[in-house]
């Protein structure tokens, strides 16, 4: 429920202090009278703000303080709410996608850019339907869908992998179902536990609350997932499967090189758990093997044409551990037959036509120069970034809490994804926000937004008002 302007409003009259540690104690107040109950939903900052005659910053200032003192949780798309187990039981109602309106620079989702591909996925499937290639009326099979997973194959390439066919390959809806489809054919037993990066996508909890599995984070550095902190989760809490993106690390942008790969799947090898690489940030081309070359019969490989060519398509792709492929492919039929026959028709002319890889080179550059941009407006902070990888990594400085930023951004209509949006509950969130370039407004528009952040990343008072 959002509090109604005659049940509760803030007095901040004399009160004597900075007017956010006023704003801030009142509501800790009404808080513990019972004024405001638990679940209960805060109005928006700028209409706060307005009521209360404080700028949207004080009031944003105050929702990050308690929110960090854990009285209040803020939901990107849905508001700032009191909480307690009145919100609880709605945390799965999270969406991993949300609408964002035209003015709001989006930072928090990792989107592939526009450069055109929509005309031309559009002009495909007039010529498919020209074509009457298939009466599109009987259910897609493995032999209605070869054509697509041998231009799957074609598209990866043979060298990372090690060797592949497409009876390795199984088509999903997205690469997020093709991790759970993985996860499907990996998990068993009534509490099966999966290993992650401590920082992981968030698609990664949703996935195995789905499958009713415990998420185990593990220790990284520099480098990724650290082999001896691997052990040690795996002796203390088990596991399955571990699921990494070892080539672009969401939200940190690390990557894990050939030796360190080598040391975690050997690691595997020695407990028996599988690996799942999911690989869908990685658009351009890359030297290290992934690790189903280095651990053929335990690893699987996922990625999408999400981040590379169109997320509207949802077409993606896991490929099977060596012999692997009939298991895979059964779990995906018990789940859902198949993809659409005439999304697999669209995405194998896409790939066989050379178009995908246009739109592949297209994007790379055009993320690359949106991430030079980027570090252009912040490189006198501490971001890590590559070219290669959509989004930035910013470490916070004295003064901002990550929280905090976010809503003090948001408040000037740029929103961005703190770093406990990806801390699994077993680990500590560090002080930063990923930043997604490839946000879906004009050039000036993501200049102006990036100003925003550089001038608040500079002066963190020039929020307390008074």
């Amino acid at each position: 429920m959002i509090v109604p302007d005659t049940i509760w409003q803030p007095d901040l009259s004399g009160a004597g202090r900075a007017k956010y540690k006023a704003l801030a104690q009142a509501i800790r107040n009404a808080i513990a009278s019972g004024s405001l109950a638990q679940g209960a939903k805060l109005p928006p900052v700028r209409d706060l703000a307005y009521r209360a005659g404080i700028t949207p910053g004080t009031v944003a200032r105050a929702y990050g303080i308690l929110t960090d003192e854990g009285l209040l949780v803020a939901e990107v798309g849905r508001g700032t709410f009191v909480s307690g187990p009145a919100r609880k039981t709605r945390k799965a109602e999270t969406p991993l996608l949300h609408a964002v309106d035209e003015e709001t620079a989006d930072f928090r989702s990792s989107r592939v850019p526009d450069v055109g591909q929509g005309v031309i996925i559009d002009e495909t499937l007039i010529r498919l339907a020209q074509s009457r290639r298939r009466p599109h009326i009987s259910y897609p099979t493995a032999e209605t869908d070869f054509d697509a997973r041998q231009a799957v194959v074609d598209w990866i390439g043979q060298g990372r992998l090690g060797p592949i066919g497409a009876d390795d390959v199984v088509l999903a809806n997205g690469a997020q179902n093709g991790c759970i489809l993985a996860l499907q054919d990996i998990l068993h037993g009534p509490q099966p536990v999966i290993l992650a990066e401590e920082l992981a996508y968030p698609g990664t909890r949703h996935a195995a609350r789905l499958l009713r599995a415990k998420v185990v984070g593990v220790a990284m550095d520099e480098e990724g997932i650290i082999p001896e902190a691997l052990v040690e989760a795996y002796r203390k809490h088990g596991g399955q499967v571990l699921i990494t993106a070892a080539e672009v690390h969401s939200p940190t942008t690390v990557k894990t090189g050939y030796a360190r790969k080598k040391a975690i799947a050997a690691v595997a090898e020695r407990f028996g758990f599988s690996i799942i690489e999911d690989d869908c940030h990685t658009t351009g081309s890359t030297d290290v093997p992934c690790y189903r070359a280095i651990l053929p019969r335990q690893s699987y490989y996922v990625s999408a044409l999400t981040k590379s060519v169109s997320g509207a398509l949802r077409f993606g792709y896991a490929v099977a551990p060596l012999d692997g492929g009939k298991s895979l492919r059964q779990v995906a039929q018990s789940s859902h037959y198949g993809v659409a026959q005439p999304i697999v028709d669209l995405c194998e002319n896409l790939l066989t036509s050379g178009n995908a890889a246009q739109i592949r080179s297209d994007v790379i550059a055009r993320t690359a120069g949106r991430v030079r941009s980027a570090v252009n407006k912040l490189g006198r902070w501490n971001i890590r970034w590559r070219e290669d990888a959509p989004f930035v990594w910013l470490q916070l400085p004295t003064g901002w809490r990550a929280s905090s930023f976010a809503m003090a951004c948001a408040g000037k209509g740029v929103t961005i994804r703190p770093a406990d949006e990806f801390a699994l509950s077993t680990a500590m969130a560090p002080n930063a926000v990923r930043l997604a370039v490839n946000t879906c407004v004009s050039d000036m528009r993501y200049l102006q937004a990036l100003d925003v952040m550089n001038d608040l990343l500079g002066n963190p008072d020039a929020l307390v008002d008074g």
